[in-house]
């Protein structure tokens, strides 16, 4: 979800709530990882059932990661997606079903930010190559010496990660190849019921896996203790988590390292940006050039929401309410007021920053309001918007003092940078006075003048190099003499002068700002923002009002996606800025009802979303559209186009002023070109099914099987079967790899699957009424896990119980009782028992676990941790 920083800022307001895995594995003498057996018991202490992979958070960071150097074709990066599975698979080890969803054809609200981001990717591309060839012709002038120039075309277009590329398409056969091979020489996958949904089924990934949970899980024999374990870097995880009321819900991810290095794009070195840039050292460096070396292997870490939720549970804990208290029902308008910071289908408002607290704001004004509402704001992803009314009254009431604080926070921030660039300057600055006052000194020649040998040159410069690692340069003294020599009785460092300015000598270029018209911290602030980011004049309050409903609207399909599911694949937010928290009032007006729709076709989603640099991936009859003068929809596809920071510092923050898009215009222009498609284009433009893959010799096998005996296999007929624990329809596919069979590798160097056992089928999930309602609650026999925050005998590091004890060697027991005075014993000798458990005496290793905790297996917490002790 489009919230930014807010992972940081919930890891820091409630750092139990991750904890790093526990990964257990071993490297060959030929470089090889090599996993321990998966049926083995979990290292993390607890088993899970379930494990959900939001796929493009595995593609990206595999196909073109940051912090090392990227694979030289797809075939590489084919094989590390398959890599990052198999180690997410090691650390997990589910037991029951293995869900892979790659994101397909996005609802039209979702589209509008995907066509953002790669309009704004393939300008800065483009930008940054110009930039790079720039430098380097200056650098070259300059004589310095530099690599060769990147081969033209080398450069991977991550635009291609989009339904309907041919990327996406040999993605989906890949996944299949290594799914066979898996199942069918790893007995860790033997007892795995694999579900993969690719590019061609309509969705985002974590919502097709948000959708099948919930519809298992209202199923009569659903087990509501199902541990469900989601992989993915989105914000939204968390909040799509907590909408389940599941009890057993762990988020997986990678550790979130910030600024991290990356090489120079012009030397490929380490240590400096781009811009600072002055090539390599010598030729000798060119020669021995090799690629920056691969940073160390990210951490996985677990997000506990059952801790997340205890947490949530104390802080909105609130007293003698006028209705009976649920926190189910406070948890669901939690994750509502989350969205009000922002989310990937709204902008959030200008009042709510994360940055500022926004979140604990909303808290606070929530638990005040909740008395006069005498109720909750939501129920099973409905909206009570007169409540929420409430609440935004009293933050419309706020919105001039927090623009004033804003202003002043940032005017301070600006004046620190200043000042520590001041600093950073002074001590960089050479000293010339001191060089010019030593033995260095240039001596000009002839008129008689006869220079002075110089006497002892190591001492001298000996002498300078600790002038340059002392603390700051040395400061010029009251006279301005800056003479440094020995016989000089003033200190190094003289304080500076009272009227020595503290403003900082940057350049020009530094100093320029985007002037701010809007100007929130002045009077006429809303006047101002409606007449520049809307272009309406002041007196126009009715299309105010419009804005509001219209973004009030966009909360409530926000909350029945999260809840319900795509309440429309149509709706979308047609303005590039929200209103203000004061502007959203007579909120009763608002229609909440949406016509459901269909979803757009991959190609016409594509046509949707890319620029025009991205026609390649496009086939070649849609792409004319794209760059033909004459074309109807030309005025999709702006070559050039605004970015607003909108009082923002960097270019990445701002709004992208991109037209939007006229389906019905679209639709228009591009169902003519669809007879020119090719066979293999038109299969890569059809809405299709989830696949189903099951081992033979595991739970409906045999049922399955059945669809494919005699020769008249009925392609299109849909069976609602029970799969052991996986409930749906069953459509049988002619993907099928025969039993005995063999699928051969669309990736050379890799083996063939022979003796095929794999089963294959279609799979739906179960269907309902359109307006069927998934209840948002606990489900009865859910049974809650060990309490952290306030377990007796502090916090539980893991889902297991704390089985170890912490203990002291020799030489500790010594030290204590020697600075307790109780004589130098140490060990049993000493009176301390160095006994670990074991009955023999033998001291017990536990080194398989490591990092902050694992799953109960370390001892260590900090004290954030212990002061929840009880």
């Amino acid at each position: 979800m489009g919230v930014p920083a807010f992972f940081r800022w919930l890891s820091r307001k409630y750092p139990s709530v991750i904890i790093e895995c526990v990964e257990q594995k071993t490297v060959d003498d030929q470089g090889n990882v090599v996993y321990e057996n998966l049926n083995d018991p979990n290292p993390n202490r607890v088993e899970f059932d379930n494990l959900y992979l939001d796929m493009n958070g595995i593609i990206h960071p595999c196909t073109h990661p940051e912090d090392k150097p990227a694979p030289k074709n797809e075939d590489e990066m084919m094989i590390a997606i398959f890599e990052c599975i198999d180690r997410l698979i090691n650390i997990v080890r589910p037991r029951k079903v293995l869900y892979m969803a790659i994101d397909g054809v996005a609802p039209r609200a979702k589209m509008n930010q995907q066509r953002s981001r790669r309009f704004r990717a393939s300008k800065e591309s483009a930008e940054k190559t110009a930039e790079v060839a720039r430098i380097r012709e200056e650098l070259a002038a300059k004589g310095a010496i530099l690599p060769p120039e990147k081969e033209k075309g080398s450069h991977f277009d991550s635009n291609c990660i989009t339904p309907g590329t041919p990327f996406m398409d040999r993605l989906s056969k890949c996944l299949q190849y290594y799914i066979h091979d898996r199942m069918n020489n790893n007995p860790g996958w033997k007892n795995l019921k694999v579900i993969l949904s690719d590019a061609n089924v309509p969705g985002e990934g974590e919502h097709k896996i948000m959708d099948y949970i919930r519809k298992q899980r209202v199923q009569p024999d659903y087990d509501p203790n199902t541990h469900h374990v989601l992989c993915g870097a989105d914000a939204d995880l968390i909040m799509l988590g907590l909408a389940t009321h599941e009890t057993h819900f762990t988020i997986i991810r990678e550790e979130f390292l910030p600024n991290k290095d990356r090489p120079c794009d012009i030397c490929q070195q380490m240590g400096h940006e781009m811009k600072s840039c002055t090539g390599l050292q010598s030729e000798r460096a060119l020669a021995t050039q090799t690629p920056p070396m691969p940073g160390k292997e990210p951490q996985f870490i677990f997000v506990r929401l059952n801790v997340l939720k205890e947490y949530l549970q104390r802080e909105l804990d609130m007293p003698n309410l006028p209705f009976p208290y649920d926190f189910e029902r406070v948890l669901d308008d939690w994750v509502f007021m989350c969205f009000f910071v922002g989310n990937d289908f709204l902008p959030h408002l200008p009042s709510l920053e994360i940055r500022e607290n926004a979140i604990d704001r909303l808290v606070t004004l929530y638990k005040k309001c909740v008395y006069k509402t005498r109720g909750y704001l939501t129920d099973s992803g409905s909206v009570i918007l007169e409540r929420v009314e409430m609440i935004m009254t009293d933050l419309g009431f706020a919105e001039d003092e927090i623009f004033r604080q804003r202003k002043v926070s940032e005017d301070r921030f600006k004046e620190r940078n200043k000042r520590m660039r001041l600093q950073k300057e002074r001590q960089q600055r050479p000293n010339f006075k001191q060089y010019n006052n030593s033995q260095f000194a240039p001596t000009p020649l002839g008129r008689g003048i006869q220079p002075q040998a110089v006497v002892n040159p190591r001492q001298e410069a000996a002498h300078f190099r600790m002038l340059g690692q002392s603390d700051g340069n040395v400061r010029e003294d009251a006279d301005g003499a800056g003479n440094t020599s020995s016989n000089d009785p003033s200190p190094r460092g003289i304080k500076r002068k009272a009227e020595e300015p503290l403003a900082v000598t940057v350049n020009e270029e530094e100093e320029k700002e985007t002037p701010d018209e809007v100007r929130l911290w002045e009077d006429g602030f809303k006047d101002r923002y409606y007449e520049s980011k809307f272009d309406v004049m002041p007196q126009n309050i009715k299309f105010r009002q419009t804005v509001a409903w219209e973004y009030v609207r966009g909360l409530c399909w926000v909350l029945r996606y999260y809840y319900q599911g795509c309440a429309s694949w149509e709706w979308y937010f047609p303005y590039h800025y929200a209103p203000f928290a004061s502007d959203l009032k007579h909120l009763e007006n608002v229609n909440t009802h949406f016509d459901r729709g269909t979803p757009f076709k991959p190609l016409q989603q594509l046509m949707g979303v890319f620029p025009a640099a991205s026609r390649n991936h496009v086939p070649s009859a849609f792409a004319e559209l794209m760059i033909d003068p004459r074309s109807p929809i030309i005025d999709f596809y702006p070559i050039d186009f605004r970015i607003d920071l909108n009082g923002k510092k960097f270019a990445w923050q701002g709004v992208a002023l991109l037209p939007f898009v006229d389906e019905k215009r679209l639709f228009k222009a591009t169902d003519p070109k669809v007879p020119l498609l090719t066979e293999e284009e038109r299969l890569r433009n059809e809405n299709g099914d989830a696949k189903l893959f099951v081992l033979s010799g595991s739970g409906g096998y045999r049922t399955l099987a059945g669809f494919y005996e005699g020769d008249d296999v009925d392609y299109e007929r849909e069976v609602a079967t029970t799969v052991d624990y996986v409930q749906g329809f069953i459509v049988p596919t002619k993907e099928n790899v025969p039993r005995e069979g063999m699928l051969p590798s669309p990736i050379p160097g890799l083996p063939a699957v022979t003796e095929n056992q794999v089963l294959t089928v279609r799979f739906q999930d179960p269907k309902f009424a359109d307006d069927f309602q998934f209840p948002a609650r606990k489900l009865i026999n859910a049974k809650d896990q060990p309490k952290v925050l306030g377990a007796n005998e502090g916090p539980v590091i893991g889902f297991g119980q704390r089985t170890d004890r912490a203990g002291l060697g020799g030489a500790g027991h010594r030290m204590l009782n020697n600075r307790l005075g109780l004589g130098h014993g140490g060990g049993r000798d000493g009176g301390y028992s160095n006994n670990y458990g074991n009955d023999d005496g033998h001291r017990r290793n536990n080194n398989s676990f490591q990092g902050r905790g694992g799953y109960g297996g370390n001892n260590r917490f900090n004290g954030r941790e212990a002061q929840y002790n009880s």
